[in-house]
Protein backbone atom coordinates (compact mmCIF):
# COMPACT_ATOMS: atom_id res chain seq x y z
CA UNK A 1 0.00 0.00 0.00
CA UNK A 2 1.23 3.76 -0.49
CA UNK A 3 1.64 4.47 3.10
CA UNK A 4 3.46 1.17 3.98
CA UNK A 5 6.99 1.72 5.02
CA UNK A 6 9.75 -0.91 4.67
CA UNK A 7 9.25 -2.53 8.17
CA UNK A 8 5.63 -3.11 6.74
CA UNK A 9 6.67 -4.93 3.32
CA UNK A 10 9.14 -6.71 4.82
CA UNK A 11 7.57 -8.05 7.32
CA UNK A 12 4.58 -9.34 5.40
CA UNK A 13 7.25 -11.33 3.56
CA UNK A 14 8.53 -12.77 6.31
CA UNK A 15 4.98 -13.69 7.65
CA UNK A 16 3.88 -15.20 4.17
CA UNK A 17 7.39 -17.79 3.91
CA UNK A 18 7.29 -18.32 8.01
CA UNK A 19 10.19 -16.87 8.87
CA UNK A 20 10.97 -15.25 12.46
CA UNK A 21 14.76 -15.21 12.34
CA UNK A 22 13.88 -11.83 10.06
CA UNK A 23 17.13 -10.00 11.65
CA UNK A 24 19.25 -11.79 9.35
CA UNK A 25 17.29 -10.95 6.54
CA UNK A 26 16.13 -7.50 4.14
CA UNK A 27 14.78 -6.48 1.18
CA UNK A 28 17.45 -5.13 -1.67
CA UNK A 29 17.30 -3.63 -4.98
CA UNK A 30 19.08 -1.83 -7.37
CA UNK A 31 19.50 1.70 -8.68
CA UNK A 32 21.93 3.48 -10.87
CA UNK A 33 23.92 0.03 -10.56
CA UNK A 34 24.13 0.51 -6.92
CA UNK A 35 22.86 -1.99 -4.17
CA UNK A 36 20.66 -0.80 -1.44
CA UNK A 37 18.63 -2.25 0.99
CA UNK A 38 15.16 -1.19 1.97
CA UNK A 39 14.61 0.80 5.27
CA UNK A 40 12.32 -0.23 7.88
CA UNK A 41 11.49 3.21 9.40
CA UNK A 42 11.01 4.87 5.75
CA UNK A 43 8.24 4.90 3.53
CA UNK A 44 8.89 2.37 0.39
CA UNK A 45 7.94 5.19 -2.03
CA UNK A 46 9.82 7.62 -0.04
CA UNK A 47 13.70 5.16 -1.41
CA UNK A 48 14.85 6.06 -4.19
CA UNK A 49 13.69 3.12 -5.88
CA UNK A 50 13.29 2.67 -9.86
CA UNK A 51 10.47 4.63 -11.48
CA UNK A 52 9.28 2.09 -13.55
CA UNK A 53 6.85 -0.91 -12.43
CA UNK A 54 6.36 -3.19 -11.17
CA UNK A 55 9.40 -2.56 -8.47
CA UNK A 56 11.71 -5.53 -7.66
CA UNK A 57 13.21 -5.94 -4.46
CA UNK A 58 15.03 -9.27 -3.87
CA UNK A 59 14.55 -10.80 -0.14
CA UNK A 60 18.23 -11.84 0.59
CA UNK A 61 20.42 -12.87 3.65
CA UNK A 62 21.97 -9.31 4.60
CA UNK A 63 23.95 -10.91 7.96
CA UNK A 64 25.85 -13.92 8.10
CA UNK A 65 26.04 -16.25 10.91
CA UNK A 66 29.61 -16.84 12.34
CA UNK A 67 28.18 -20.70 13.02
CA UNK A 68 25.24 -21.90 11.39
CA UNK A 69 24.71 -24.75 13.41
CA UNK A 70 24.64 -23.07 16.51
CA UNK A 71 22.59 -19.85 15.13
CA UNK A 72 20.03 -20.85 13.08
CA UNK A 73 17.66 -22.14 14.22
CA UNK A 74 14.19 -22.41 11.92
CA UNK A 75 14.61 -24.69 9.12
CA UNK A 76 12.94 -22.10 6.94
CA UNK A 77 15.93 -19.96 8.28
CA UNK A 78 18.90 -22.63 6.83
CA UNK A 79 16.72 -23.29 4.04
CA UNK A 80 17.01 -19.45 2.78
CA UNK A 81 20.57 -19.26 3.62
CA UNK A 82 21.47 -22.65 1.64
CA UNK A 83 20.04 -21.53 -1.37
CA UNK A 84 21.44 -17.92 -1.31
CA UNK A 85 25.46 -19.43 -0.30
CA UNK A 86 24.67 -22.23 -3.20
CA UNK A 87 23.57 -19.99 -5.49
CA UNK A 88 26.58 -17.31 -4.37
CA UNK A 89 29.35 -20.54 -5.11
CA UNK A 90 27.79 -21.53 -8.36
CA UNK A 91 27.91 -17.53 -9.73
CA UNK A 92 31.75 -17.42 -8.31
CA UNK A 93 30.82 -14.41 -5.64
CA UNK A 94 32.31 -17.46 -3.68
CA UNK A 95 35.50 -19.26 -4.20
CA UNK A 96 35.51 -22.60 -3.90
CA UNK A 97 37.89 -25.11 -4.51
CA UNK A 98 37.11 -28.50 -7.06
CA UNK A 99 36.99 -31.10 -4.13
CA UNK A 100 34.80 -28.81 -1.52
CA UNK A 101 32.65 -27.87 -5.14
CA UNK A 102 32.18 -31.88 -5.56
CA UNK A 103 31.62 -32.21 -1.97
CA UNK A 104 28.82 -29.57 -1.61
CA UNK A 105 27.54 -30.76 -4.48
CA UNK A 106 26.63 -34.02 -3.62
CA UNK A 107 24.89 -32.40 -0.12
CA UNK A 108 23.04 -30.19 -2.85
CA UNK A 109 21.68 -33.55 -4.65
CA UNK A 110 21.14 -35.11 -1.37
CA UNK A 111 18.58 -32.31 -0.54
CA UNK A 112 16.84 -32.51 -3.36
CA UNK A 113 16.51 -35.84 -4.26
CA UNK A 114 16.93 -37.91 -0.58
CA UNK A 115 18.59 -40.83 -0.19
CA UNK A 116 20.35 -42.83 -3.62
CA UNK A 117 18.59 -45.62 -4.93
CA UNK A 118 20.82 -47.04 -8.12
CA UNK A 119 17.45 -48.40 -9.08
CA UNK A 120 15.92 -44.71 -9.65
CA UNK A 121 18.87 -42.43 -9.92
CA UNK A 122 20.81 -44.03 -12.85
CA UNK A 123 23.40 -42.32 -15.00
CA UNK A 124 22.35 -38.87 -16.23
CA UNK A 125 19.78 -38.05 -13.78
CA UNK A 126 22.09 -34.70 -12.75
CA UNK A 127 22.46 -33.95 -16.36
CA UNK A 128 20.25 -31.06 -16.16
CA UNK A 129 21.17 -30.03 -12.35
CA UNK A 130 23.78 -26.72 -11.83
CA UNK A 131 26.17 -27.93 -9.37
CA UNK A 132 29.04 -27.34 -10.05
CA UNK A 133 31.08 -23.18 -10.59
CA UNK A 134 31.64 -22.66 -15.05
CA UNK A 135 35.40 -22.67 -13.21
CA UNK A 136 35.96 -25.76 -11.19
CA UNK A 137 34.30 -27.40 -14.89
CA UNK A 138 37.08 -25.56 -16.99
CA UNK A 139 40.15 -26.38 -14.79
CA UNK A 140 39.50 -30.01 -15.73
CA UNK A 141 39.13 -32.60 -18.87
CA UNK A 142 36.08 -34.12 -17.34
CA UNK A 143 33.08 -34.62 -19.14
CA UNK A 144 29.53 -34.08 -17.69
CA UNK A 145 29.29 -38.14 -17.00
CA UNK A 146 32.83 -37.94 -15.19
CA UNK A 147 31.82 -35.42 -13.03
CA UNK A 148 28.09 -36.90 -12.18
CA UNK A 149 29.84 -39.65 -11.30
CA UNK A 150 31.74 -38.43 -9.06
CA UNK A 151 29.39 -36.43 -7.29
CA UNK A 152 27.11 -39.68 -6.90
CA UNK A 153 30.21 -41.26 -5.24
CA UNK A 154 29.45 -39.29 -2.46
CA UNK A 155 25.81 -38.69 -2.49
CA UNK A 156 25.77 -42.30 -1.85
CA UNK A 157 27.31 -41.73 1.29
CA UNK A 158 25.10 -39.09 2.46
CA UNK A 159 22.13 -41.98 3.42
CA UNK A 160 19.26 -41.18 6.00
CA UNK A 161 20.35 -37.38 6.15
CA UNK A 162 16.98 -35.80 5.45
CA UNK A 163 16.98 -32.36 3.55
CA UNK A 164 17.79 -30.00 6.69
CA UNK A 165 20.33 -31.97 7.64
CA UNK A 166 21.85 -32.23 4.21
CA UNK A 167 21.69 -28.45 4.09
CA UNK A 168 22.75 -27.69 7.26
CA UNK A 169 25.83 -29.80 6.15
CA UNK A 170 26.05 -27.65 3.33
CA UNK A 171 26.56 -24.67 5.43
CA UNK A 172 28.89 -25.90 7.57
CA UNK A 173 31.10 -26.85 4.93
CA UNK A 174 30.80 -23.47 3.24
CA UNK A 175 30.92 -20.98 6.24
CA UNK A 176 34.67 -21.92 6.08
CA UNK A 177 35.43 -21.03 2.95
CA UNK A 178 37.68 -17.45 2.00
CA UNK A 179 34.58 -15.58 0.83
CA UNK A 180 31.92 -16.64 2.79
CA UNK A 181 29.65 -13.48 4.07
CA UNK A 182 31.94 -10.98 3.02
CA UNK A 183 30.28 -7.92 1.41
CA UNK A 184 32.95 -6.21 -0.56
CA UNK A 185 33.82 -2.34 -1.38
CA UNK A 186 36.38 -0.61 -3.48
CA UNK A 187 37.66 2.18 -1.08
CA UNK A 188 41.29 3.98 -1.77
CA UNK A 189 43.57 4.67 1.17
CA UNK A 190 44.86 7.76 2.34
CA UNK A 191 47.89 7.82 -0.30
CA UNK A 192 44.97 6.90 -3.57
CA UNK A 193 46.46 3.17 -3.51
CA UNK A 194 43.19 1.16 -4.71
CA UNK A 195 42.11 -1.63 -2.15
CA UNK A 196 38.98 -3.43 -1.26
CA UNK A 197 37.06 -3.11 2.00
CA UNK A 198 35.95 -6.74 3.14
CA UNK A 199 32.88 -5.91 5.82
CA UNK A 200 31.67 -9.88 7.41
CA UNK A 201 30.20 -11.23 10.76
CA UNK A 202 33.80 -11.14 12.47
CA UNK A 203 34.87 -7.87 11.43
CA UNK A 204 36.60 -5.39 8.97
CA UNK A 205 38.93 -6.46 6.38
CA UNK A 206 41.58 -4.75 3.93
CA UNK A 207 42.45 -6.56 0.77
CA UNK A 208 44.34 -6.18 -2.22
CA UNK A 209 41.81 -5.74 -5.14
CA UNK A 210 43.74 -8.73 -6.67
CA UNK A 211 43.49 -10.95 -3.88
CA UNK A 212 40.18 -11.19 -2.32
CA UNK A 213 40.99 -14.61 -0.16
CA UNK A 214 43.64 -13.49 2.28
CA UNK A 215 43.31 -9.35 4.07
CA UNK A 216 46.54 -7.53 4.41
CA UNK A 217 44.86 -6.21 7.78
CA UNK A 218 41.59 -6.93 9.77
CA UNK A 219 40.11 -5.32 12.58
CA UNK A 220 37.90 -7.60 14.52
CA UNK A 221 34.52 -5.98 16.15
CA UNK A 222 35.62 -6.01 19.61
CA UNK A 223 38.85 -4.33 18.35
CA UNK A 224 37.29 -1.14 17.33
CA UNK A 225 36.28 1.44 18.81
CA UNK A 226 34.62 3.34 16.55
CA UNK A 227 33.64 3.93 13.15
CA UNK A 228 32.54 7.22 11.52
CA UNK A 229 32.28 8.55 8.42
CA UNK A 230 32.06 12.15 6.83
CA UNK A 231 31.21 12.87 3.33
CA UNK A 232 33.20 10.33 1.74
CA UNK A 233 35.83 9.25 4.19
CA UNK A 234 35.76 6.58 6.77
CA UNK A 235 37.84 6.15 9.98
CA UNK A 236 38.34 3.17 12.15
CA UNK A 237 39.71 3.93 15.45
CA UNK A 238 41.06 1.06 17.07
CA UNK A 239 40.68 0.16 20.97
CA UNK A 240 44.28 0.44 20.72
CA UNK A 241 45.14 3.64 21.04
CA UNK A 242 48.67 2.23 19.56
CA UNK A 243 47.46 1.40 16.44
CA UNK A 244 47.06 4.15 13.78
CA UNK A 245 43.72 5.18 12.60
CA UNK A 246 42.82 3.65 9.59
CA UNK A 247 41.43 6.08 7.22
CA UNK A 248 39.91 5.50 3.33
CA UNK A 249 37.52 6.76 0.66
CA UNK A 250 34.75 4.93 -0.96
CA UNK A 251 33.76 6.29 -4.53
CA UNK A 252 29.27 7.42 -3.54
CA UNK A 253 27.65 8.79 -0.75
CA UNK A 254 25.31 5.77 -1.35
CA UNK A 255 28.33 3.26 -1.12
CA UNK A 256 29.06 5.04 2.13
CA UNK A 257 25.41 4.58 3.71
CA UNK A 258 25.46 0.99 2.65
CA UNK A 259 28.97 0.45 4.10
CA UNK A 260 27.73 2.23 7.65
CA UNK A 261 24.51 -0.10 7.17
CA UNK A 262 25.98 -3.36 7.22
CA UNK A 263 29.17 -2.29 9.89
CA UNK A 264 26.17 -0.62 12.43
CA UNK A 265 24.24 -4.40 11.69
CA UNK A 266 27.11 -6.85 11.75
CA UNK A 267 28.26 -5.64 15.02
CA UNK A 268 24.86 -5.30 16.34
CA UNK A 269 24.66 -9.12 15.77
CA UNK A 270 28.13 -9.56 16.80
CA UNK A 271 27.14 -8.24 20.52
CA UNK A 272 24.37 -10.14 20.41
CA UNK A 273 25.83 -13.24 20.04
CA UNK A 274 27.79 -12.58 22.86
CA UNK A 275 24.77 -12.01 25.19
CA UNK A 276 22.06 -14.44 26.69
CA UNK A 277 19.33 -15.52 24.07
CA UNK A 278 16.16 -13.30 24.78
CA UNK A 279 13.20 -14.82 25.65
CA UNK A 280 11.75 -14.67 22.48
CA UNK A 281 14.76 -16.95 20.72
CA UNK A 282 14.41 -19.56 23.32
CA UNK A 283 11.20 -20.07 22.71
CA UNK A 284 12.09 -20.53 18.93
CA UNK A 285 14.94 -22.72 19.68
CA UNK A 286 12.68 -24.96 22.39
CA UNK A 287 10.24 -24.74 19.33
CA UNK A 288 12.87 -25.68 17.06
CA UNK A 289 14.08 -28.59 19.65
CA UNK A 290 10.80 -30.08 19.81
CA UNK A 291 9.74 -29.81 15.90
CA UNK A 292 13.32 -31.86 15.21
CA UNK A 293 12.36 -34.51 18.08
CA UNK A 294 9.36 -35.38 16.50
CA UNK A 295 10.67 -35.47 12.89
CA UNK A 296 13.57 -37.88 13.94
CA UNK A 297 10.63 -39.54 15.43
CA UNK A 298 8.33 -39.63 12.51
CA UNK A 299 11.66 -40.84 10.16
CA UNK A 300 12.39 -43.44 12.64
CA UNK A 301 8.69 -44.94 12.02
CA UNK A 302 8.92 -44.12 8.23
CA UNK A 303 12.20 -46.00 8.38
CA UNK A 304 11.03 -49.06 10.68
CA UNK A 305 7.98 -49.16 8.20
CA UNK A 306 10.24 -49.53 4.78
CA UNK A 307 12.21 -52.05 7.21
CA UNK A 308 8.81 -54.25 7.52
CA UNK A 309 8.20 -53.61 4.27
CA UNK A 310 11.38 -54.68 3.43
CA UNK A 311 11.37 -57.71 5.26
CA UNK A 312 7.82 -58.64 4.32
CA UNK A 313 9.29 -58.41 0.41
CA UNK A 314 11.65 -60.78 1.21
CA UNK A 315 9.83 -63.15 2.66
CA UNK A 316 7.13 -63.18 -0.05
CA UNK A 317 9.77 -63.29 -2.30
CA UNK A 318 11.84 -66.50 -0.14
CA UNK A 319 8.21 -67.99 -0.49
CA UNK A 320 7.91 -67.22 -3.88
CA UNK A 321 11.29 -68.90 -4.48
CA UNK A 322 10.40 -71.90 -2.09
CA UNK A 323 7.09 -72.57 -4.03
CA UNK A 324 9.00 -73.02 -7.17
CA UNK A 325 11.57 -75.33 -5.67
CA UNK A 326 8.97 -77.25 -4.31
CA UNK A 327 6.91 -77.66 -7.48
CA UNK A 328 10.17 -78.55 -9.26
CA UNK A 329 10.66 -81.42 -6.72
CA UNK A 330 7.23 -82.71 -7.52
CA UNK A 331 7.81 -82.63 -11.18
CA UNK A 332 10.90 -84.48 -10.91
CA UNK A 333 8.94 -87.35 -8.21
CA UNK A 334 6.57 -87.69 -10.67
CA UNK A 335 9.00 -88.18 -13.40
CA UNK A 336 10.87 -90.88 -11.08
CA UNK A 337 7.57 -92.68 -10.11
CA UNK A 338 6.74 -93.14 -13.76
CA UNK A 339 10.30 -94.32 -14.70
CA UNK A 340 10.08 -96.63 -11.36
CA UNK A 341 6.68 -97.69 -12.92
CA UNK A 342 7.88 -98.41 -16.55
CA UNK A 343 10.89 -100.24 -14.87
CA UNK A 344 8.89 -102.27 -12.18
CA UNK A 345 6.98 -103.04 -15.67
CA UNK A 346 9.29 -104.67 -17.91
CA UNK A 347 11.23 -106.52 -14.73
CA UNK A 348 8.14 -108.16 -14.06
CA UNK A 349 7.91 -109.36 -17.77
CA UNK A 350 11.47 -109.95 -17.67
CA UNK A 351 10.69 -112.32 -14.76
CA UNK A 352 7.91 -114.56 -15.93
CA UNK A 353 10.13 -114.79 -19.76
CA UNK A 354 12.65 -115.99 -17.66
CA UNK A 355 10.14 -118.25 -15.22
CA UNK A 356 8.56 -119.52 -18.43
CA UNK A 357 12.37 -120.38 -20.07
CA UNK A 358 13.35 -122.33 -16.63
CA UNK A 359 9.78 -124.17 -16.75
CA UNK A 360 10.82 -125.17 -20.07
CA UNK A 361 14.28 -125.78 -19.54
CA UNK A 362 13.49 -128.04 -16.52
CA UNK A 363 11.19 -130.15 -18.42
CA UNK A 364 13.32 -130.56 -21.02
CA UNK A 365 15.97 -131.95 -18.73
CA UNK A 366 13.36 -134.45 -17.55
CA UNK A 367 12.62 -135.84 -21.04
CA UNK A 368 16.46 -135.94 -21.42
CA UNK A 369 16.58 -137.96 -18.07
CA UNK A 370 13.89 -139.97 -19.33
CA UNK A 371 15.40 -141.00 -22.78
CA UNK A 372 18.63 -141.88 -21.04
CA UNK A 373 16.62 -144.10 -18.62
CA UNK A 374 15.36 -145.29 -21.89
CA UNK A 375 18.08 -146.20 -23.82
CA UNK A 376 20.14 -147.79 -20.66
CA UNK A 377 17.11 -150.28 -20.87
CA UNK A 378 16.95 -151.22 -24.00
CA UNK A 379 20.89 -151.15 -24.62
CA UNK A 380 21.99 -153.95 -26.98
CA UNK A 381 24.35 -156.15 -25.68
CA UNK A 382 27.26 -156.49 -27.78
CA UNK A 383 30.33 -154.28 -27.57
CA UNK A 384 30.11 -152.28 -30.29
CA UNK A 385 26.40 -151.91 -29.27
CA UNK A 386 27.41 -151.59 -25.94
CA UNK A 387 30.22 -149.15 -26.70
CA UNK A 388 27.94 -146.88 -28.75
CA UNK A 389 25.34 -146.73 -26.00
CA UNK A 390 28.05 -145.56 -23.77
CA UNK A 391 28.74 -142.73 -25.81
CA UNK A 392 25.29 -141.81 -26.35
CA UNK A 393 24.79 -142.25 -22.77
CA UNK A 394 27.70 -140.38 -21.51
CA UNK A 395 26.27 -137.76 -23.79
CA UNK A 396 22.82 -137.74 -22.46
CA UNK A 397 24.38 -137.73 -18.85
CA UNK A 398 26.20 -134.37 -20.29
CA UNK A 399 23.10 -133.21 -21.68
CA UNK A 400 21.46 -133.79 -18.83
CA UNK A 401 23.71 -132.14 -16.30
CA UNK A 402 23.85 -129.29 -19.25
CA UNK A 403 20.04 -128.87 -18.91
CA UNK A 404 20.17 -128.52 -15.10
CA UNK A 405 22.62 -126.52 -14.92
CA UNK A 406 21.00 -123.71 -17.46
CA UNK A 407 17.99 -124.77 -15.18
CA UNK A 408 19.34 -124.00 -12.22
CA UNK A 409 20.60 -120.83 -13.54
CA UNK A 410 17.63 -120.06 -15.41
CA UNK A 411 15.84 -120.13 -11.76
CA UNK A 412 18.59 -118.27 -10.13
CA UNK A 413 18.53 -115.11 -12.64
CA UNK A 414 14.33 -115.68 -11.87
CA UNK A 415 14.77 -115.09 -8.48
CA UNK A 416 16.75 -112.14 -8.93
CA UNK A 417 14.75 -110.88 -11.06
CA UNK A 418 12.26 -111.31 -8.63
CA UNK A 419 14.53 -109.42 -5.97
CA UNK A 420 14.40 -106.45 -8.59
CA UNK A 421 10.68 -106.69 -8.94
CA UNK A 422 10.25 -106.23 -5.36
CA UNK A 423 12.92 -103.32 -5.09
CA UNK A 424 11.14 -101.33 -7.70
CA UNK A 425 7.96 -101.72 -6.00
CA UNK A 426 9.49 -100.41 -2.85
CA UNK A 427 11.17 -97.47 -4.84
CA UNK A 428 7.54 -96.58 -7.18
CA UNK A 429 5.83 -96.84 -3.56
CA UNK A 430 8.88 -94.37 -1.65
CA UNK A 431 8.16 -92.17 -4.84
CA UNK A 432 4.65 -91.73 -4.47
CA UNK A 433 4.61 -91.14 -0.70
CA UNK A 434 7.19 -87.97 -1.69
CA UNK A 435 5.14 -86.97 -4.48
CA UNK A 436 2.29 -87.19 -1.59
CA UNK A 437 4.40 -85.46 0.74
CA UNK A 438 5.30 -82.40 -1.82
CA UNK A 439 1.67 -81.67 -2.66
Amino acid sequence: QVKWKGKDLFDLVCRTLGLRETWFFGLQYTIKDTVAWLKMDKKVLDHDVPTEEPVTFHFLAKFYPENAEEELVQEITQHLFFLQVKKQILDEKIYCPPEASVLLASYAVQAKYGDYDPNVHKRGFLAQEELLPKRVINLYQMTPEMWEERITAWYAEHRGRARDEAEMEYLKIAQDLEMYGVNYFAIRNKKGTELLLGVDALGLHIYDPDNRLTPKISFPWNEIRNISYSDKEFTIKPLDKKIDVFKFNSSKLRVNKLILQLCIGNHDLFMRRRKADSLEVQQMKAQAREEKARKQMERQRLAREKQMREEAERTRDELERRLMQLKEEATMANEALMRSEETADLLAEKAQITEEEAKLLAQKAAEAEQEMQRIKATAIRTEEEKRLMEQKVLEAEMLALKMAEESERRAKEADQLKQDLQEARESERRAKQKLLEIT
